[in-house]
Order: structure tokens, then sequence, then C-alpha cells
């Protein structure tokens, strides 16, 4: 067996952990768990290969790449600051499995499903014997250390701002490999100045940015927020998870009629909160992609017309409607219900609004920090691009089968 392991990444090149150094020899063997691999099993963007074809990366290789990120930082500060060595473990295994409890589809699947992947990252960190049995063997309160993390408890405020935060290696790897995978050449980070910028404060134990890198960090911050309008809530990613909710509550409906394995009927008639940690991780993208397949041949009319229109791409039509009123939303809504029942089709299932509000950028305590002649200030104080980015934005949308198209358009109201 080789000293060392190297994973040849798309976005950052070679990851080379190295079996001589115990923190990396434990992080190779943490890959090689069985909740790990699984996430070669889970798409990273969802439902978003509807609408980029190129968009079929795993969290397994997002997770690779989020430790990468989180060793260049921190290997070079531990460098200027010693007292920042006994951290090492914990930060990079943080790193290593903060998406370990994703489900089917990533975030898609949580609103197919209705949960949350962080409550099953805790619940597999604490309890699955692989993973807890690695951690443990290496230091006996690790796993409690990573788990105070998540919870943003842990002492060292930098270890949960550079796991967790408004800037942190988590998002800095996912803008840079998810603009890579779907072709948005918008999205392309400045990494290395952002990297450079980056610094620690010991008396505050934070993580600061130097005001050099400040221009960086506001691209970067730019970069987010049109990665969101443009990518992550484009009407077609919008419309398909719309769709697959539908058919999920759909199928719970018809469970009983169902082709189901034993797994996937648990998922389909309990909470999925409420699942053996066994059954849960034994579900993934392939398994619901199998059923999905299945039921598109099943007795009920409407679940097999919504797995057959996903399977063929023939995703519904879906306009924005931000600007029109409430009483203009619902009465949008109303008639285009109508539309379809004359169709002969369930309005629940054809058609709907939907609504998403987000920012650039969010004030907490694990906002971004600039040290200044000043002294320590928070970004939103000396950046007017970024105060722009901390108002929320809410949008609005009307879905509909294609059918109905031209009765809409001529619906809509004109300004």
């Amino acid at each position: 067996m080789g000293h060392t392991r190297t994973y040849h990444d798309p976005v950052h090149g070679a990851i080379t952990l190295d079996r001589r150094d115990p923190v990396e020899d434990l992080l190779i063997r943490l890959i090689d768990t069985a909740p790990f691999q699984r996430l070669r099993r889970v798409r990273q963007l969802g439902a978003a290969s509807f609408t980029f074809h190129g968009a079929e990366g795993s969290r397994f290789t997002h997770s690779l790449g989020v430790l990468w990120v989180a060793r260049q930082v921190f290997d070079r500060l531990q460098k200027n600051y010693p007292e920042l060595c006994s951290h090492r473990a914990v930060v990079l295994v943080a790193a290593l499995l903060h998406d370990l409890g994703h489900g089917p589809y990533s975030h898609t699947g949580e609103e197919m499903f209705q949960f949350h992947h962080e409550t099953w990252t805790r619940t597999i960190l604490s309890d699955h014997p692989q993973i807890r049995h690695l951690l443990d063997a290496f230091a006996p309160d690790l796993a409690h250390q990573v788990l105070h993390v998540y919870q943003n408890r842990y002492p060292s405020p930098f270890v949960c701002q550079w796991v967790s935060g408004q800037l942190d290696c988590d998002r800095l790897d996912y803008l840079m490999r998810d603009s890579y995978l779907t072709g948005a050449a918008y999205g392309r980070l400045d990494l290395d100045r952002i990297l450079a910028a980056i610094d620690y404060d010991p008396q505050r134990g934070e993580l600061v940015v130097h005001p050099k890198g400040l221009a960086a960090i506001e691209h970067y911050l730019v970069v987010r927020y049109f990665m969101y309008i443009q990518v992550y809530n484009h009407r077609k990613n919008i419309a398909a998870t719309w769709m697959l909710c539908r058919l999920i509550e759909r199928a719970k409906l018809s469970v009983e009629k169902l082709y189901c394995d034993p797994i996937m009927r648990r998922w389909l008639t309990q909470p999925v909160n409420h699942l053996e940690l066994q059954d849960y991780l034994a579900t993934d993208d392939d398994v619901v992609n199998y059923h999905i397949h299945r039921w598109a041949e099943a007795e009920d009319d409407i679940l097999a017309d919504l797995c057959q229109r996903l399977l063929q791409r023939n995703l519904f039509k879906i306009i924005e409607i931000t600007r029109c009123s409430e009483s203009e939303r619902q009465q949008l809504l109303g008639q285009t219900q109508q539309a379809v029942q004359k169709l002969g089709w369930d309005e629940h299932y054809y058609c709907g609004l939907y609504q998403r509000s987000m920012r650039g950028y969010t004030l907490y305590d694990k906002g971004i920090k600039v040290q200044t002649a000043q002294g320590i200030q928070e970004i939103n104080e000396l950046s007017p691009l970024v105060q722009s980015l901390s108002q929320t934005r809410t949008r609005a949308w009307l879905i509909y089968p294609r059918e109905v198209t031209t009765q809409v358009m001529a619906w809509l109201p004109h300004s």
C-alpha cells in the first residue's frame, strides 16, 4: 500500500492525502466507509440536470472539494498561528463529512420527502458504527467536537465560520463546481485571491478578511447571488422540482397499489426523520429513479403521467409572476385550474404557484469580518454592494402543463 492517495478532481486538480499524516490517514479511512461512498449516488444539483446537462456531479466529489479548500486555508494559517494546530482534525473532518446526511436528489429530495439533511448528518456521525469507530479511535471526543461545529457550538468561532459561514469552504467549492458543471461562466471565482485574503484574528478567535481582498469577496457574493438567480432557481429546475414533489405526494396516496421495495415503502408511509438509519442510508438517486421508471407503468393515471413526463423531459411550463399582485396571482391560478380541469386532469397535480425568497448576504453571527485600520468591521458596513445584496428578494411563478400555454399567456396582466 502506498503512502498517498490521490483523487483527480476536475475543479481543483490532484487532491492528495498522505497516510503518514495521522489526520489525513483518518480522512482516507472515512472516505472508504459505506456512508461516504454512498454520496457517489447522490447528485449534487438535484433536478438541475433537466436544465443543465452537465450537472451530474455527486455529493462525493463536492465533499472532496470542500476538504481541499478547507485544507488549503487551514494549513497556511496554522503556520502563522501555531495555536490552531490542535483544531486541524476537527476542521478537516467536519469539512469532509458536512454533507454526509444528504438524501436522494440532495436539496430537491428534501422538498420531495420533507426532511433536513443536517439532522441525518448528525445522526450518522453519532450512530453509524463505521464512522463512529474511526472517530473514537482517533480521539475520544472528536465526534462530539465535530457535532459542536455543525451546531455552531464549537469554542473556536473560526472553525464554525470556516466550515459553515457566509464565507466558508463549502460555498467556495460548490460555487466553483456548480459553475463548471453547468457551464455558467458568471460563476467563476478568483479562488486564489479569495483564499489569500482569509486570515485569523487571534484576539477574537475569528476568521477575518484582509481589506486588500475586499473586491474578491464582493465578487464572490455577487457570483453566489447570480448562481441562485440563474442556476439554482432556474425556471426549469423549479418546474422539475415541483413535478417531483407532486409525484411523491401522489405515490404516497397510491402506495398500497404500487410496486415498492420494502425500504421505499417505508419512505412513503412514514416521516423520513422517523426512519431507521439503515433504511435512510439505503435510499439514493438510483433507488428513486428505479421506482420512477416502474411507476411510469402504474395503474394510477396521474402518477404514471407525471413519471412519464419526467422521464421524457416533458416538463411543465413555468412563468414568473413576481410583479403580479396577490389577487392577480390567485386569479391566474384559478383560471389555469379551470383550463386543466377541462382537459380532464386533476388541477392539484397539474398546476400551481411556487415562491422562493433569497438574499445574497445574510447578517448573522458568522458574517464576514474585515480587518481594517479602525478594527474589525462587518463587510456590510464597508460595501454598498454587499448592502444591496442583503435585501431579501422574493420571486413567484405559475406552473402549468404546456397544453394550456395559449390560454395562460392570454390571461397574463399587461403592465
